[in-house]
């Protein structure tokens, strides 16, 4: 398997994964999604929101358009403004990697953030924004146990493999 095709499978399965997860809490009552729990991000809903922002984020040094996500500063985010609109960005993003050329994925991009700088291929970043993602969906299952959810869809990379 190329560098392409493998890239562009993980941020397919990136957006599958954030799929299966709203279609999931979407059947909840929507109450528990801002339910305080110990965990780095106290309730459902923040965990979910962080993943979105950070995929803003990262979406914007990948296609080196720098636009920083708001979202970090919302307090207390709208479940309304978080599921759709969390789906429509993780298949467009999926979409733009897989347009990406073998040559694209290789590109040097220059990190330069307060928290980190340097330079890396553009696919590693890909790459960790997909593990970013697989963590906190881990956690949002985690928190959706705590709030007594037994049913949490299989969001494995395996499982999706083997789904298609």
């Amino acid at each position: 398997m190329s560098l392409k095709n493998l890239i562009s499978d993980y941020a397919q399965y990136n957006a599958w994964a954030n799929e299966r997860l709203v279609n999931w809490l979407q059947s909840k009552p929507s109450d528990l999604y801002y339910q305080s729990v110990p965990s780095s991000y106290p309730s459902l809903i923040l965990t979910l929101n962080h993943i979105f922002a950070v995929q803003e984020f990262w979406q914007s040094i990948i296609e080196e358009i720098p636009q920083f996500s708001q979202r970090f500063m919302e307090k207390e985010p709208k479940h309304e403004n978080i599921f759709l609109p969390l789906i429509h960005q993780s298949r467009g993003m999926a979409k733009n990697i897989e347009d990406m050329s073998e040559t694209d994925l290789l590109k040097e991009i220059y990190l330069d953030t307060p928290w980190v700088k340097g330079t890396k291929p553009r696919y590693q970043f890909i790459q960790h924004l997909m593990n970013h993602g697989t963590y906190h969906r881990g956690q949002i299952t985690a928190i959706g146990r705590n709030l007594g959810f037994e049913d949490a869809p299989m969001t494995d990379y395996n499982y999706y493999q083997m789904a298609l």
